[in-house]
């Protein structure tokens, strides 16, 4: 079964996440950009490399202008988020393409998704390997 596009940066995300040791957003003076989705709920964006986020600023005229922002990945999860949940926001995840959209997760989902490290990491293995 082959995975989407967004499923593929969901798992980029964690993985790159866990080895940079930081995740990335993009801002300018008015603030971080908080766009609704279909369903009407804001999410802020973040990435794993500032790469991904820089192509987004070049690539996507609504965020010309943004400066990529790196966050240490403890200070995301133990501040950062709890303040997006309290707030009523989705956390967007290594957004891409030419309208920035990709997949979006509650703060307690990437919590979790963080805590469950090496299910994440198994689930990345190759068949028939051990």
């Amino acid at each position: 079964m082959a995975m989407s596009l967004s499923g593929a940066h969901r798992a980029a995300f964690r993985r790159e996440a866990g080895r940079e040791g930081r995740v990335f957003s993009i801002r300018d003076p008015e603030g971080m950009p908080a766009p609704a989705g279909d369903d009407g709920r804001r999410a802020v964006p973040f990435w794993s490399k500032p790469t991904r986020a820089g192509r987004v600023v070049d690539q996507v005229a609504a965020y010309s202008g943004f400066e990529v922002l790196a966050v240490d990945v403890d200070e995301w999860l133990d501040q950062w988020l709890p303040r997006l949940e309290k707030d009523g926001m989705l956390v967007g995840v290594n957004w891409s393409g030419a309208r920035a959209t990709g997949y979006d997760l509650t703060p307690a989902q990437v919590r979790q998704w963080f805590a469950d490290e090496p299910a994440e990491d198994a689930e990345l293995e190759l068949p028939g390997r051990s």
